[in-house]
Parts: C-alpha cells; structure tokens; sequence
C-alpha cells in the first residue's frame, strides 16, 4: 500500500476561467495491485483544452465527470512493481491514468512509451496533439501540393505540426499566433510562409496579404472572429477543419454561430470537425512516419515543462492565457 496525491474535480467552470479551486488535492491509500496487475507511478502529465470541456461536460464523445472525481488527464508513467502484469517492472508506459501520483491498472489501455524520441514526445508530437494534427489535415483538409494551408492557434502544440507537415506536402502555409515572438518562432523555426499576430495585426487585412489566391485549407483550432476572417478568405472549394476552439473555452457553453458561414456557399465550400480517436487502428503507422519526420530533421516540436505536482491546476491555466509554447507537460 503507497500514499498517492491526487487532484479531484471540485468545480465546473462553465462560462468562465478555470480557477485553482475547481480543483481539490488530497491524499489517498493505494492498495498494493494483485495478481496481474501492476503500480504505476507517474513521472508526466499532459494537459489539453479539451480537458475544461470534460469538466463542463459539455463534449459527449467521452462519459461525463462527476464532482469528486481525479481529474482525467493523459500521462508518462513508469511500472514499479508487477504480479504478473501485462508489463515488466521499469517499463515506462503512456495512457489516460488521470492526475495522480500512483494507481494500479492491468495495462489495458496502456501503450509502451517509444524509444525513437524522447519519452515525453508520446504526449506531444507522437500523442494525441501529433496524431490530431496528422489526421485532421489529411483525413479531413486532403491538401494537395501548392494548395495554401492557413492554421489559426498555429504556435500552439497541434498547430505548430500542421503547418510543418503541409509543408513536407508541398503547400504554401500561413499561420495566425499571438505576440511578435510566436511569430518569429512559426516561420524561423517551424518553416511556416507567414504568420499573422492576431494581438498586433488586422487579420482579416493581413490574410488578404498573405494569402492573395485564397486559402484551400483552413485549420482553425480557435473559433470566433479568428475563424470568422478565416472564412472571408477561402479559395473555391476549400476545406474548413473544425479541430478546436479554444476562444469559447471562457465565455460560455458554446460560441456564436460563425458570421461568413455563407461563403461556404459561394465559394463551394466544405467545414466539418472531426474526433482524432476515430483513426486510433492508424496511430502505430502514424507514429512511425511522424518519427522518422523528427529524426530526418524534417519536423520539429516544442514542450513546454513545468514542475512539481502541487501545480497542476496552475499549469492547466496556462493553456487558455497563451503562457505554453508547444505541448503543455507538468513533471512531478
């Protein structure tokens, strides 16, 4: 038997920012795992917008939460003891275990973290944020060489890849962050063509600018205005990816319908969204080619660490103020 923290869910931050005291940390007995179980202790947490969502329960492609219980979340952890588990002591492993410091599990929905990145690149670029940027922009954008590919939220841990990898097709890309230095980093570091900082720049105007034949795919990972100029500004059937919206995360269940929705008409075009789990049978073969992107050098990515598991909630708010520069990981 070990003592674990954990994080509780004690709030439901409908409409508004998520605040320390939707959470609640405590301290629970952990029974030692039985036969063909193991313990696990967690070395990484990730964090994700769609976490609030889960919160508010609002997003009914996963169960709903209840007050009171640990905080779902995705994280590294490492096997310390086993009774004939499904892996081996030392075995480092990543899955949905929820914010806590131990927890005993039959590895069922756990995967062995890969040893051709860094452990922590299972949560980022070889995660759900790579498999969400992969999958949206083929599955659903279907860019084709020369076509432009704007991306709003494009410093961010999915839209820095999507960017990168309409580049490795061939396509023009333009992307939407906030602040000069974002901006610098998209097209110094990530190869992007442009980008727009939507805190300093007209952006439908610079849009315009930036993309004078119009925009074949959009990626929007924010909604609202920055998806309404988006949409001012598509090319004849052009594909709108729905991947996010992290602009209505705090100011209410759901944001306001998009006002250019129309130019969908006239320009032939097609918006829908998409939930990345939908492809997880592809994700091995998609691991193995993102991969072979990082080590070819043909694709770089950005984590942003913070420590100490008292942070938590601290570290989650900084998903929805812009703080995090790529991937959002807490190690404890």
């Amino acid at each position: 038997m070990v003592t674990s923290r954990q994080w509780l869910i004690d709030g439901r931050p409908r409409g508004r920012a998520v605040r320390e005291d939707d959470f609640k940390l405590v301290e629970t007995e952990i029974d030692a795992p039985g036969e063909g179980e193991m313990l696990l202790k967690t070395r990484y947490l990730a964090f994700d917008p769609a976490q609030k969502g889960w919160m508010e329960n609002i997003a009914d492609y996963v169960a709903p939460t209840e007050i009171g219980d640990v905080m779902r979340g995705s994280a590294i952890s490492e096997v310390v003891e086993s009774r004939g588990g499904k892996f081996d002591k030392g075995t480092v492993v990543v899955g949905s275990t929820g914010w806590t410091e131990y927890q005993v599990s039959d590895g069922s929905e756990l995967t062995p973290v890969s040893d051709e990145l860094p452990p922590t690149a299972m949560m980022s670029v070889l995660g759900t944020t790579g498999m969400t940027a992969y999958c949206g922009l083929f599955k659903v954008g279907k860019p084709v060489a020369g076509d432009t590919v704007l991306v709003s939220g494009a410093a961010g841990a999915t839209g820095s890849v999507v960017g990168q990898l309409a580049k490795l097709s061939g396509c023009r890309a333009v992307g939407i962050a906030g602040g000069a230095d974002k901006c610098r980093w998209l097209v110094q570091e990530a190869g992007y063509d442009a980008a727009i900082d939507y805190k300093n720049d007209d952006v439908r105007k610079k849009i315009g600018e930036h993309c004078p034949g119009g925009v074949d795919v959009v990626f929007d990972n924010v909604g609202g205005k920055i998806l309404d100029d988006m949409l001012a500004h598509i090319a004849t059937k052009a594909r709108v990816v729905v991947c996010g919206g992290i602009s209505r995360y705090e100011t209410g269940d759901m944001p306001a319908g998009p006002q250019n929705y129309f130019n969908l008409i006239f320009r032939r075009a097609r918006m829908e969204g998409f939930i990345v789990i939908d492809w997880a049978a592809e994700f091995p073969a998609i691991r193995k080619r993102m991969a072979g992107f990082v080590k070819d050098g043909k694709l770089s990515y950005q984590e942003d660490i913070q420590h100490g598991f008292e942070n938590a909630p601290r570290t989650m708010q900084r998903l929805f103020t812009g703080a995090n520069r790529g991937k959002q990981l807490l190690e404890l």
